[in-house]
């Protein structure tokens, strides 16, 4: 991996990065120095779209998004067709053939894949300064049923068997994510919420590239705990796939993982660089684990309230006890409630090995698919138009 140097360190790390360059110094110096950089194809993309206005973009992304041609591509802004070119180019190291490993055990284990992502994956994502964007935008606090929903549906979409083809469901879907990630970066840089010397950019590439991580390498662990069966080659299958979503997603590669170790590496010293959790990072893992019920569909104050706790009994035994404290999830017994999860997974197992019938991966990707449909007429490439959820157009 090329590492980069700092230019500038933000406020927020100037307090931990010499610890964490302590453990680490070239991984830790790569990491403060992605702080201070976003996406500059998408960035440079997002400006030339705003003075077509919105109607217009979002024609025009829908139009290349499905990787047609013709006059209207070839009168776009340069940094429109760049950013299309580049995206439809795969990269060197791309081998579509490997993903199919990692597809058969998200299926397998796909309640199991929501729930370490609900419970673990996202709380963790959300104790790094990446926090304060989505805090700030109010995108999870007035939106989270939606805002899961979107997540679960992309990585429903890149875990299809050929979704990560160019222009099917699975790149849209990531691509997307770029897309929208580039237009809040914009937006919130013109804000005055926004302190570019303390935080750094916003949605930064060390956030997008830590939460890939977690995307990938912390959730083959949460499965691990939760007794989610898979082997190395499905393990190694599956870290391929969210790579190569990260790398759409517009991740650079001089922080884009390359296998399962240097992944945790990663996660590692980007830990060790982010200051504790803030304020913002204990409201929307509160959010977060709040919404999680709405969007299983359970609305009955009494249930809705039980399986929230529920979700925060299992987060708090999935991240550990310290984080769950600096998260403020609600203490809890967490004494053998994963044990309790494993053996049940096992038992179902051992049920479908005996009668194939109990096996109903089908119905669980119907379900979850169900519960996931943010926009019934298809993936929208409308984009925010104001830093404030509450303010900005449905997009």
């Amino acid at each position: 991996m090329t590492s980069l140097e700092p230019t500038t360190i933000p406020g927020a790390y100037l307090e931990h990065y010499p610890k964490a360059r302590a453990v680490d110094p070239k991984r830790a110096a790569n990491y403060v120095a992605h702080t201070t950089i976003g996406d500059p194809l998408a960035d440079a993309m997002i400006v030339d779209l705003e003075e077509l206005g919105a109607e217009r973009s979002t024609k025009l992304l829908q139009h290349c998004m499905a990787g047609k041609g013709g006059e209207a591509f070839r009168s776009a802004p340069a940094s429109v067709r760049e950013f299309f070119e580049h995206c439809a180019e795969p990269p060197a190291w791309l081998d579509l053939a490997e993903f199919l490993p990692g597809c058969r055990m998200f299926h397998r284990n796909v309640p199991l894949v929501l729930a370490g992502m609900v419970g673990g994956v996202l709380v963790e994502g959300f104790s790094t300064n990446i926090a304060k964007s989505f805090f700030i935008t109010g995108r999870l606090r007035d939106q989270g049923v939606r805002r899961l929903k979107q997540n679960n549906r992309h990585m429903l979409e890149i875990f299809m068997p050929g979704g990560m083809d160019v222009y099917n469901d699975g790149w849209a879907h990531s691509v997307r994510v770029r897309l929208v990630h580039a237009k809040v970066r914009y937006l919130l840089a013109q804000s005055d919420d926004w302190n570019e010397d303390e935080l750094g950019v916003p949605i930064s590439a060390a956030h997008v590239g830590f939460a890939i991580v977690a995307f990938s390498a912390r959730s083959l662990d949460y499965l691990r705990k939760l007794g989610a069966s898979f082997n190395k080659e499905e393990s190694r299958s599956f870290m391929a796939v969210w790579r190569y979503s990260g790398y759409l997603m517009g991740i650079p590669e001089t922080i884009l993982y390359h296998d399962l170790e240097d992944a945790l590496e990663t996660y590692r010293i980007g830990r060790l660089c982010e200051p504790p959790p803030s304020m913002e990072s204990i409201a929307l893992a509160s959010s977060l684990l709040n919404s999680a019920p709405l969007v299983a569909g359970v609305t009955e104050t009494d249930k809705r309230q039980m399986l929230a706790g529920d979700i925060a009994r299992v987060s708090r035994a999935l991240v550990g006890k310290e984080l769950a404290d600096e998260l403020m999830i609600p203490e809890s017994a967490t004494f053998g409630i994963l044990w309790k999860i494993r053996m049940l997974s096992r038992i179902k197992r051992l049920a479908e090995r005996l009668n194939p019938r109990y096996s109903r991966p089908v119905e669980d990707i119907t379900r979850i698919l169900d519960i996931s449909m943010y926009d019934e007429e298809g993936i929208s490439y409308k984009l925010p138009d104001n830093p404030y959820a509450e303010l900005s157009s449905k997009w």
